[in-house]
């Protein structure tokens, strides 16, 4: 008797709960904080990516002693992102977005302690292992982007994604620019120079999960759930008529080859730019600006994207990132390397391309996804975007080894054409 009474006070208690949160006052609340939370985790998460981006393939090349394989640092944090953004997306899926997001900035925080091991040891094999872990920073900052998308309406939704990756603009953009300064720090604690910005690294991810852990309570996606579950307008995707499956699974695939072709050549061409500039007598200052000029294109214009894809449709904006990434290719691949105006402009353009690339890539995915298998699904698309990146970062090193940077560049830029015919296929299931 007591325990059925027990039970009936907790149902009592629950429903009052669900109402209070289901109301739609409180769901607009939750939807702000949610965007706030995961903001300020972004700026820390975007201080993280930077360090590998711009010293990355230098340490590489200063312990190999060639250029052939300056790549691989990249390819192996994108790889290792890869592991990460699936074990991120099953745990999102299974615990919510905090422990998901938590876990991933943790893990990728351990791997930047492990490369500041790696040079102080000048252990090549530590480095590459330690690389793989702090790829786990980078997936988790990429999908991090997802969480402010749970509670957004179809309206609001690439809104939300841009809305946290401008907030990632301020760590990525002051990472690159605090390369020296990093640089020097590490010196006088003993620690060589160009493992200064993994310090900042180390720091920055573990911050961003703590406060992933701390403040985003209640959990985003658990919420999305509930209301999911409570709204009867809505059904899973076993209800749904054949023909708006095929649309969905039609979505998914545009929105994942969209973000893959992006990420390749964003990645070919970005990781070779740092080599590019050294062999033109550019010291680590310079090619900290021009990574910061490139990554502030990557995150600063999301904001204003976001409301782009959302007024102007997806289809748009992707063929919009094909002509930009088009466009810094071909001004990466007849610049001088001595130029600094025309380098910052072409790796501005890159991350110009990629970020229109991303925002509509993943609107569409979460057009086309169900509340219920959602954060996996993303996940699962997430890896297929870290081995593209990761096959882009090997195949640039050897691609220039063996030609040029202005090859690499052109190809680059002529493989982003290939989203037009994409878009194009995806308009054909429409009437």
């Amino acid at each position: 008797m007591v325990q059925k009474n027990r039970e009936e006070v907790l149902d009592v208690e629950t429903t009052s709960v669900q109402s209070d949160i289901l109301s739609s006052e409180k769901q607009k609340a939750l939807y702000k904080r949610t965007l706030f939370v995961v903001s300020v985790s972004q700026i820390f998460g975007g201080a993280g990516l930077a360090a590998g981006v711009t010293v990355g393939a230098l340490i590489a090349q200063q312990m190999l002693g060639t250029d052939a394989y300056a790549g691989v640092p990249t390819a192996l944090f994108t790889l290792g992102s890869a592991g990460a953004a699936l074990m991120v997306g099953r745990l999102s899926q299974r615990f919510g977005r905090r422990i998901g997001l938590t876990t991933g900035f943790l893990i990728g925080g351990l791997g930047a302690i492990g490369v500041i091991m790696a040079a102080i040891v000048n252990s090549i094999f530590l480095l590459f292992l330690s690389l793989l872990i702090y790829g786990a920073g980078t997936a988790t900052n990429l999908q991090a982007r997802y969480a402010g998308t749970d509670l957004a309406n179809s309206k609001q939704r690439a809104t939300a994604i841009s809305t946290t990756m401008v907030f990632t603009t301020f760590g990525a953009v002051a990472g690159p620019n605090l390369v020296n300064v990093m640089g020097n720090f590490a010196l006088s604690i003993g620690v060589p120079s160009l493992a200064g910005p993994f310090i900042l690294a180390a720091t920055a991810y573990i911050l961003a999960g703590v406060v992933l852990f701390i403040m985003l309570r209640p959990d985003p996606l658990v919420i999305a759930r509930m209301i999911e579950a409570t709204n009867p307008q809505t059904s899973s995707n076993v209800d749904l008529p054949t023909t708006e499956k095929i649309q969905n699974k039609r979505g998914v695939i545009v929105g994942a080859t969209i973000m893959v072709l992006t990420q390749i050549v964003m990645v070919a061409i970005m990781t070779m730019t740092p080599v590019h500039m050294r062999h033109h007598g550019h010291d680590l200052g310079a090619i900290g600006l021009v990574i910061g000029f490139h990554i502030g294109a990557m995150y600063l214009p999301s904001l204003v994207t976001g409301i782009l894809v959302d007024k102007l449709g997806r289809t748009a904006m992707a063929i919009a990132s094909g002509t930009t990434l088009l466009l810094a290719g071909l001004t990466a691949a007849f610049a001088s390397g001595d130029s600094m105006v025309f380098l910052v402009i072409a790796l501005s353009l890159l991350g110009l391309g990629w970020n229109f690339g991303l925002i509509s890539g993943t609107a569409l995915i979460v057009d086309s996804t169900d509340i219920s298998t959602r954060a996996k699904t993303q996940g699962t698309v997430d890896v297929l975007i870290a081995l593209s990146g990761a096959a882009g970062g090997v195949l640039s090193g050897m691609v220039v080894a063996g030609s040029s940077y202005l090859t690499l560049s052109l190809i680059g830029g002529l493989l982003s054409l290939f989203l037009i015919p994409v878009m194009l296929w995806s308009r054909g299931g429409k009437k």
